[in-house]
């Protein structure tokens, strides 16, 4: 069982969080092209990508769960499971706070004819950032610092 939790934890770590931190990263473009369409696709697939990313962390804590050479692989309270929940967090929360309603709001703007290259800023730095939290995330995943 262990085994099978561990590939269905990277599997959806790798089609889900990898398409939302390209997503993330990639979504200004649409805002610098005066892309209406690019924008309101970039928003829908961060959205989804951002809830989806919620079976990562499932399967996450089901392997945590699991014993490994008699041991339990993982506790809620080993700094690399609770740091990297919070990073987690942190960093849908800058999609589903930030980048999806900037994009919202772009996607408007564009539809309605209007500047929209002030918020290219916002969405980059917030798609940048979400990318470093994923980076640091899977560097805790393989260092596992107080585990």
């Amino acid at each position: 069982m262990l085994k099978l939790l561990l590939a269905a934890h990277l599997v959806l770590a790798v089609f889900a969080i990898g398409p939302l931190v390209h997503a993330a990263t990639t979504a200004a473009r649409g805002i610098r092209q005066g892309d209406g369409a690019a924008t309101a696709s970039s928003s829908r697939v961060l959205r989804i990508y951002s809830y989806v990313s919620v079976l990562v962390v499932l399967a996450g804590g089901a392997l945590m769960s699991q014993k490994e050479d008699g041991e339990k692989v993982g506790e809620i309270d080993d700094t690399w499971i609770w740091l990297s929940i919070l990073l987690w967090a942190v960093a849908v929360g800058l999609v589903l706070g930030v980048v999806v309603p900037t994009l919202d709001k772009a996607t408007k703007g564009i539809r309605e004819q209007a500047s929209v290259v002030t918020l290219t800023g916002r969405v980059a730095a917030a798609g940048g950032i979400v990318a470093l939290i994923m980076l640091v995330i899977v560097v805790l995943m393989v260092y596992r610092p107080g585990g």
